[in-house]
């Protein structure tokens, strides 16, 4: 069965009782308690808030269970919204364990986020943006191993009539790796931090002053 109740945007923790269907089986098969266990901990994330969480549909036929959710960076630009980073974080679980994971929880991140120009011809930009993952892990104590990804970096030009910024740099990240218990907050945690990196949010409860902010006697 695969597990489809919806947490809200703010990932709140609710009832597990509900289930969605596996594949073409209509059982009623209950969540296993390790994977109850491990959604209950992504129930206790709370988002900085620049930062909107939401429930998405869960990848099927990867595992026996799974739960996704997205999460995406936007800021206001005149009266329009304008999306600087997005990402999706997805659990997959096997309770009788997967060779390749060697384990039976898998992570998996994916994050697309528009980045400085100049950071294209920076050859350890990639080295650097990976760096967010591995050190965010260490530092959130979520215990991993096999951990495996990408970094990619592309440069785009507009033409014609298409609408948006002439140049654009974008940045991606595929992740992956095995945790080695249920607290999935620990993990949900640093991918969200590894998106705020990409987004270049400021450390948290760190806000950057505009124009408006700053007193005429200011002496810079």
């Amino acid at each position: 069965m695969w597990y489809a109740a919806a947490y809200p945007a703010e990932v709140e923790p609710h009832s597990l009782a509900s289930a969605g269907a596996r594949g073409t089986s209509a059982g009623g098969d209950e969540p296993p308690a390790a994977f109850r266990a491990a959604l209950d901990a992504l129930a206790r994330v709370r988002a900085r808030p620049e930062v909107v969480l939401e429930h998405i549909p869960a990848p099927q036929r990867l595992a026996p269970w799974a739960y996704a959710l997205a999460a995406r960076v936007a800021e206001q630009e005149d009266d329009d919204e304008l999306e600087i980073a997005s990402a999706r974080f997805i659990v997959l679980f096997d309770p009788d364990g997967h060779e390749s994971w060697n384990g039976t929880t898998r992570c998996v991140g994916y994050l697309s986020a528009a980045t400085d120009e100049e950071l294209v011809d920076d050859t350890m930009f990639s080295e650097v943006a990976w760096s967010w993952l591995t050190d965010a892990l260490s530092e959130a104590g979520a215990g991993h191993h096999n951990v495996g990804g990408t970094v990619t970096r592309t440069a785009s030009t507009r033409f014609g009539d298409l609408a948006g910024p002439e140049h654009t740099v974008d940045v991606e990240m595929r992740a992956s790796w095995t945790a080695e218990s249920s607290e999935l907050d620990r993990h949900l945690s640093a991918w969200l931090e590894v998106l705020g990196n990409a987004a270049g949010l400021p450390p948290p409860g760190v806000r950057l002053l505009g124009p408006s902010d700053r007193s005429g006697d200011e002496i810079l």
